[in-house]
């Protein structure tokens, strides 16, 4: 039964998320630098509290349930369910505290950040000071490379079974056989794409600290801007191309750049996801692009209409959400074609195993593969036998539970969807903007159409959060987690 979780497994449990809010306080001292190098000083108090909070709670959690055990699959995930939330709500302290945002609001951002979605709840982007700039920024590198990972990457302990939180938090390739060498090796990678990234974005001409803070947005896909105006405010071809080039790294599979990285760089080619990311770009790009040209918004410049498509295909495919065009632009210049392609593409999403959101293009790709074996098996004798296997890093076999269970994830995928946009067109009855800005909560973009603000009402954020949530975490975790709340709840 669902609720019959051992109670060694919950102290194990409420131990190891101790542990990670130990981590998470003594990360919040980080921008407590970015403070005092940019005189921000009324920001230093604010960190400090939310430090002293995140590691007392954690160091409670960690000395009084001192027993570890190893985790089933269904206790692993109701941690990486929980830790979310308690993560997004120590880290919403210092947005909190220091008086920027309400904490509903705050914890919007956190969320918002840690999933790597990028719809933020400043008013006003221009105006928000270099630390708190730093540590939205910070929230997306971290979500990029997913909170359990990280632990992992320094875990020791050899009583918890590591490979079922691993897979808990969405995580299913293995680069080595090992789980924590794995993670390790992840993380080696995302800082020497960290690295290339702020150089090159350095290069095409942004700021210091610009570069480092879009290198976290671009990289993590995740999508929060300095500006109001987003990548727009620099009005600069060179940074345009730099972002879209981090951001098509990261959206794709971690495994896979392991495999380029070591000089196969031909198994790029091979595998099932770029086959399936390249072709709605380039489609994508060329749709939009001619639908822009067609109307009178960009002069009839082709070269221009390009320019702005490219951007935007890129960002949502990528589930990024950095902009060139804003929110107004999008609404009303790209309003029937264009939303409706981006809205196909963020439901997409990036690679799996990556930074990136959406469905995943693997699980697009096994559709497609299945619906073509389904129609060979319809015209073939029955005696034929069908090869239904798929590339990706390496030959996968696709049997009949692969395929169902990719179904399922993307039937309950598009519930969840449906669900909300019902939700949000009670407060907004603008179907096409609803559709758009549920599709990139969901999928964890940030692209806006202007929709969700600060003054947006409580319950569309409170919507949006749980969206970001369930994109962050693809469905599965959550749904164990609220079903052993509810049987729990009945049986009192």
């Amino acid at each position: 039964m669902l609720n019959k979780v051992k109670m060694e497994e919950i102290h194990t449990i409420f131990h190891y998320t101790g542990y990670i809010c130990i981590l998470l306080g003594l990360i919040m001292l980080l921008p407590i630098v970015i403070a005092v190098i940019y005189g921000e000083t009324k920001y230093i108090l604010p960190f400090v509290y939310s430090s002293i909070i995140s590691i007392v709670f954690g160091f409670l959690l960690y000395r009084i349930f001192n027993k570890e055990a190893d985790l089933s699959l269904k206790g692993a995930m109701i941690f990486s369910t929980g830790i979310w939330i308690i993560a997004v709500a120590l880290s919403a302290l210092p947005f909190y505290i220091s008086g920027d945002l309400s904490y509903l609001d705050g914890y919007f951002e956190a969320m918002s950040g840690y999933t790597t979605t990028g719809f933020s709840m400043y008013a006003n982007l221009d105006t928000v000071t270099y630390t708190m700039d730093f540590w939205r920024g910070f929230t997306q590198w971290l979500g990029g490379i997913g909170i359990i990972v990280l632990a992992l990457s320094i875990l020791s302990s050899p009583s918890i079974n590591i490979m079922r939180m691993y897979s808990a938090e969405a995580r299913e390739e293995k680069i080595r056989p090992s789980v924590r060498n794995t993670a390790r090796i992840m993380i080696y990678i995302y800082l020497l794409y960290t690295a290339i990234s702020i150089i090159l974005f350095k290069i095409a001409g942004t700021p210091n600290f610009d570069s480092v803070f879009y290198t976290f947005s671009a990289l993590s896909t995740g999508g929060f801007a300095m500006h109001n105006a987003s990548i727009a405010f620099y009005n600069n071809i060179w940074i345009e191309i730099v972002a879209m080039i981090v951001m098509i790294i990261g959206a794709t599979n971690f495994a896979l750049h392991y495999t380029v990285l070591k000089g196969n760089w031909r198994e790029y080619f091979k595998d099932i996801e770029p086959k399936v990311s390249w072709p709605l770009l380039i489609v994508g790009t060329l749709l939009i692009a001619v639908f822009l040209y067609n109307t009178p918004y960009y002069g009839h410049d082709l070269l221009l209409s390009i320019r702005y498509s490219v951007f935007q295909v890129v960002s949502a495919l990528t589930t990024t959400g950095l902009q060139t065009s804003s929110p107004s632009e999008i609404t009303n210049n790209y309003a029937g074609m264009g939303i409706f392609i981006l809205t196909l593409l963020m439901i997409v999403g990036g690679g799996s195993g990556s930074t990136a959101g959406g469905i995943k293009e693997i699980r697009v790709g096994i559709m497609i593969k299945g619906i073509w074996w389904t129609v060979k098996t319809l015209l073939l004798p029955q005696s034929a036998r069908i090869s239904r296997k798929i590339r990706h890093v390496k030959d996968v076999k696709i049997d009949d539970g692969i395929l169902k269970l990719t179904g399922l994830f993307v039937f309950t995928y598009l519930f969840v969807y449906i669900v909300s946009v019902i939700i949000i067109l009670f407060y907004y009855q603008n179907v096409a903007q609803v559709i758009f800005e549920v599709a990139s909560a969901v999928g964890n973009v940030g692209l806006a159409s202007g929709l969700m603000n600060a003054t947006s009402p409580t319950i569309t954020k409170i919507v949006f959060i749980i969206d970001m949530w369930v994109g962050r975490l693809e469905i599965w975790p959550i749904l164990l987690f609220l079903a052993v709340i509810i049987q729990r709840s009945l049986r009192k």
